[in-house]
């Protein structure tokens, strides 16, 4: 053993000292997943990417973050972040600014004209993919970058599904979905537009033809409330409104709107009536402080004079005089146990009325399963899957909103990478290859907070609400590379070693040894199996475990 002086003392060796015979229990450098990771829609290596931000390589953490989400400053813009929701620091002061984030490396990259790489080899076998959603789109990606040869259909002229047609441009600017789907499309995929699988006998050519069919035809079946007369013209689709262009908005919107729903298309469609001009009051069951859009949205939709009217249900709407009244009923509201499970049920004697020019109701959409339903098994409003989404019928998968009610961007994202793993493992060994399981997460009983300062978030400015009522410019505004840099730095790097010496300055033994790749090493000889090393990490990614050969 070469001899190795101790950081603590100025003379002698521990090498005499085999205190390892002491040890019950052993301590394992072993990196594991953050509980923002555990929660990321992609499962995305969120405290790799923000480390890598906060040593300035941006770059880096690009191909860190597009390993698993080819959309970073989409996500950055509209993700419902759950990863937030987990993050750790929020037991410190207040968790890490992620999405804004992920927003200043997906605008680095587009800024500076960051492509995807070609993939190493090309395959013979071939994928058609259904749908240019965000499901679709991802797919395709993790797809092409393995070399498979890919054929994407896309039922309308445009690529991005639900991201281009369902999102407003105050959310999500034009110019970066165009951005992000076309540094996709540049990778070889075969792009056919107008191209809309209009049943099971197209859906089966298409088999015949390719090796794999991934099926991402979304949620286009508009909801509807059973008391309502959709022939009216003062009653307007939401998905249609939103996909409208603004002088189609204009000319089927009165001076009030009522819109109805909780959700963020509710949300999507009263702030953007705002920005035409019109009053606007949101009726929704939930109760307030339970409303299912992000609270962002809701805070923004106020700011901007949105008015909500909440536990409360339509009854009916007439049209009398020259407006429209909508009877409406106070409501006892009770969730279910999955999600868009509930009961409302009315209080008597509470009716009121609202008196508007139009009525948006916004209650969400279901994926048309008619036209495969000879062919594919259902489970209840979606397509049935196994792991690895692969549906009844071999060799065809199905993912995003047409086979989940998860109806998030970012959620169809990730389904489009898993199915994309399954359907490459299908290809390669004739079976769907299983979603990997995800390790237990790094808690913040592991993180010592010893070593973390107190530093407030540090937020994205948004625009002043008389500028923005006055255009469809974004809301949010980007972080600077200072910004970025600094709430980078507030990350805890959960689970993830970043090499700070503390186990081995620490340890009473000398049992720590460093190793040339920045990594570390324990003595077994030496280990006394004391735990401070443990103790005195800072981000969780050492722990004890019994030593088996004691």
């Amino acid at each position: 053993m070469n001899e190795q002086l101790s950081p603590l003392w100025t003379h002698l060796s521990s090498e005499n000292r085999l205190t390892g015979t002491w040890r019950a229990a052993l301590p394992n450098y072993q990196d594991q997943p953050s509980p923002c990771l555990g929660a990321c829609p992609v499962n995305g290596r969120i405290a790799t990417w923000i480390g890598q931000v906060k040593n300035g390589d941006i770059h880096g953490a690009f191909v860190t973050l597009a390993d698993n989400n080819p959309f970073p400053a989409i996500a950055g813009r509209i993700c419902h972040h759950p990863c937030e929701t987990a993050c750790n620091r929020v037991e410190h002061d207040e968790t890490v600014g992620i999405c804004s984030l992920e927003r200043f490396v997906g605008d680095a990259a587009l800024d500076q004209g960051w492509a995807f790489p070609a993939p190493e080899e090309e395959r013979a076998q071939s994928v058609a993919i259904i749908g240019g959603g965000p499901a679709g789109l991802s797919a395709a990606y993790q797809l092409r970058r393995q070399g498979y040869a890919v054929t994407l259909f896309e039922a309308s002229g445009q690529l991005g599904g639900l991201m281009r047609h369902g999102i407003p441009s105050y959310r999500l600017d034009r110019a970066v979905l165009d951005g992000e789907v076309n540094r996709i499309a540049a990778m070889g995929i075969d792009i056919r537009l107008n191209a809309e699988v209009m049943d099971e006998a197209a859906l089966e050519r298409l088999r015949a033809e390719h090796d794999a069919v991934f099926l991402a035809t979304g949620a286009s079946r508009p909801k509807r409330l059973p008391t309502l007369d959709y022939d009216q013209d003062w009653i307007v689709d939401s998905a249609d409104f939103l996909a409208a262009p603004q002088d189609e908005q204009i000319a089927r919107t009165g001076a009030h709107v009522v819109v109805i729903g909780g959700g963020s298309a509710a949300m999507d469609v009263a702030r953007t009536c705002r920005r035409l001009g019109r009053a606007v009051t949101v009726l929704t069951l939930e109760p307030e402080g339970r409303l299912p859009a992000q609270k962002v949205e809701l805070d923004e939709g106020a700011e901007e004079g949105i008015g909500f009217v909440s536990a409360a249900m339509l009854h009916s709407a007439s049209f009398e005089g020259e407006s429209v009244t909508a009877h409406c009923i106070r409501v006892e509201f009770q969730p279910g146990a999955q999600r868009g499970q509930f009961r409302a049920d009315p209080v008597p004697g509470s009716e009121f009325t609202l008196n508007a020019d139009t009525i948006i109701p916004a209650i969400g959409q279901d994926a048309d399963l008619a036209r495969w339903a000879e062919l594919l098994d259902a489970n209840g409003p979606v397509i049935a899957t196994a792991p690895g989404w692969q549906t009844s019928a071999p060799g065809l998968f199905a993912g995003g909103d047409v086979a989940s009610m998860e109806r998030f961007v970012t959620e169809a994202v990730g389904m489009g990478k898993e199915a994309a793993h399954a359907i490459a493992g299908f290809l390669q060994t004739g079976i769907a290859a299983p979603v990997p399981e995800i390790a237990p997460q790094v808690g913040y009983d592991r993180i010592n907070p010893a070593y973390q300062e107190d530093h407030a978030r540090t937020h994205q400015p948004v625009a002043d609400v008389v500028a923005r009522l006055a255009s469809f410019d974004e809301v949010q505004e980007p972080l600077t590379e200072a910004q970025a840099r600094k709430e980078a730095s507030r990350c805890f790097s959960c689970g993830t070693c970043i090499f700070c010496d503390n186990c081995y300055f620490y340890c009473p033994d000398m049992a720590i040894t460093k190793l040339e790749d920045g990594g570390y090493s324990v003595k077994t000889d030496y280990c006394k199996g004391c735990g401070l090393c443990v103790a005195e990490c800072p981000t969780g990614s050492i722990h004890m475990q019994e030593d088996e050969a004691r």
